[in-house]
């Protein structure tokens, strides 16, 4: 995702609604999210899907990792004897010979 430019990438909710073909021609072609702002405070953001799509995974891989932070430090791990045990068992069972 590219940075926010101050000058060019913040524009009030009004002129966005007399443009909004314009933003989001500017938004596919310079690839900037937009913040949209109502009373001058930030209201709104216009992201590319792509962007969005990225926002989310990174935000699910990070609420991951946290919750196996989260498992380590309450002392719910499994030595790795048991894990392979247990998945050699769930190969064998669903692949039987």
């Amino acid at each position: 995702m590219k940075t926010i430019s101050i000058s060019q990438d913040i524009v009030p909710i009004a002129e966005f609604k007399t443009g909004i073909s314009k933003w989001f021609k500017n938004l596919r072609d310079k690839g900037h999210p937009l913040i949209i702002t109502q009373n001058g405070k930030p209201a709104g953001v216009l992201l590319s899907p792509d962007d969005y799509d990225e926002l989310v995974y990174t935000k699910s891989f990070f609420d991951s990792i946290a919750r196996g932070i989260s498992d380590a430090d309450n002392g719910r791990t499994f030595p790795v004897e048991d894990i392979r045990a247990a998945l050699v068992a769930r190969r064998n069972k669903n692949n039987p010979q």
